[in-house]
């Protein structure tokens, strides 16, 4: 399998792949975020850990030569990460099994990179991007993305980071490889969730022609301010006027006539505030902010909160209570674990051999819960909804 240069530093582009959900829709948005400053989060920083061991394992197995004596060691000083968790070794490693998967099934020997810095500016401009896997077998191109993160299941299909990547592969491998299909492919471990799309390359070359005007207006700030499921990781979405208009319109549902609303009513104001706690919650978490810097926000203040207590040393203060006549029974709750958490105790093999397969488990309808009807699952029936309750 041929090599591929590291590349250990990502940089991000204006337009960037990751975010492109975001500036395709709402094309204003990348300019508005240049004055907020860069952030990041345990969450993100834990995401970046099991990304470099990942890679490591890829780099192992897939390009470069590496002793397992180089490899332990690499591996050793990642595990001394505070963010380091056993369980990474797991999950990445499904990671890797998945792309064994491919090349196994390859007739012939695959080109694969690692952590490849794309150029796709030919479609938006100054657009670049780091895709974590790339694979090209016979006339397929493989784009792949490891998640961490354990939040929804994201979806491959039409996905526009990956499609970005894509693009950028095929300006840069076209040329030495005759691809005619891509196949995207977003593997989430820690939610069990493998999504997979595949394209003609004919039909990626069409949207790359579709979204030029619109990268355009991304990158000159231009266009208007949508708000929407995509401001959840834009820097600017606690002070955005258009997203705070969007949840101050439900004052226009006041004038409505007659008293009781209609169903359509209910759809209009359960769209408007579909995402209106989390806005909230950001809200407060901003206003907090600048009341602990000494700015004001009208009509609030930061105040000390609930106090918490803790013990100083627990197994002195048991000791100190069972040496005064306190029954250690009373000390310790036992409680038995869930399904979920004895399924992670045992690994899926274990836990489908012993109580899956006996018969020791039941798996129950969900609840019936409201979604938009953008989402994939099959609606709930009245029929099966009485069987619910």
């Amino acid at each position: 399998m041929s090599k591929e240069i590291k590349h250990s530093e990502r940089s991000h582009a204006l337009l960037s792949a990751s975010a492109s959900h975001r500036w395709l829709t709402c094309t204003p948005s990348v300019r508005l975020e240049e004055q907020f400053p860069e952030t990041t989060s345990p969450y993100a920083e834990e995401g970046t850990l099991a990304h470099e061991i990942a890679e490591l394992k890829l780099r192992k197995h897939f390009v470069e030569p590496m002793s397992q004596r180089t490899f332990n060691t690499r591996l050793n000083k990642m595990k001394k990460h505070e963010l380091y968790q056993e369980e990474m070794l797991k999950h990445t490693d499904t990671y890797l099994e998945y792309l064994q998967g491919i090349t196994i099934g390859l007739s012939s020997m695959p080109y694969v990179a690692v952590e490849k810095k794309l150029n796709y500016s030919a479609y938006a401009p100054e657009g670049f991007g780091t895709v974590d896997c790339l694979i090209i077998g016979g006339d397929t191109l493989y784009i792949t993305d490891f998640k961490y993160g354990k939040g929804v299941p994201v979806s491959a299909e039409n996905n526009p980071q990956m499609k970005l990547y894509a693009l950028g592969a095929y300006l840069e491998y076209s040329f030495l490889y005759p691809i005619k299909t891509v196949h995207l492919a977003i593997i989430q471990p820690r939610l069990d969730s493998i999504s997979e799309f595949t394209l003609p390359l004919d039909d990626l070359l069409a949207w790359g022609e579709e979204i030029k005007p619109l990268a355009q207006k991304a990158f000159n700030g231009e266009g208007e301010f949508v708000p929407g499921e995509h401001c959840k990781f834009c820097k600017a979405k606690v002070q955005c006027r258009a997203r705070a208009d969007q949840y101050t319109a439900l004052e226009d549902f006041k004038s409505m006539k007659p008293p009781l609303i209609s169903n359509e009513e209910v759809g209009e104001i359960l769209e408007k505030a579909a995402h209106l706690e989390s806005w909230v919650k950001a809200l407060k978490e901003y206003a907090l902010s600048e009341c602990l810097k000494g700015n004001e926000i009208p009509n609030w203040k930061a105040v000390e909160g609930r106090t918490t207590r803790n013990y100083v040393d627990l197994d002195k203060a048991f000791e100190h209570l069972k040496n005064n006549g306190i029954d250690e029974a009373i000390l310790y709750d036992r409680v038995p674990l869930t399904v979920a958490k004895i399924e992670k105790e045992l690994g899926k093999k274990e836990f489908k051999s012993l109580l899956e397969e006996p018969g020791l488990i039941v798996k129950s309808a969900g609840k019936p819960t409201l979604a938009p009807t953008s989402d994939k699952r099959k609606s709930v029936s009245p029929d099966a909804a009485a069987d619910f309750k």
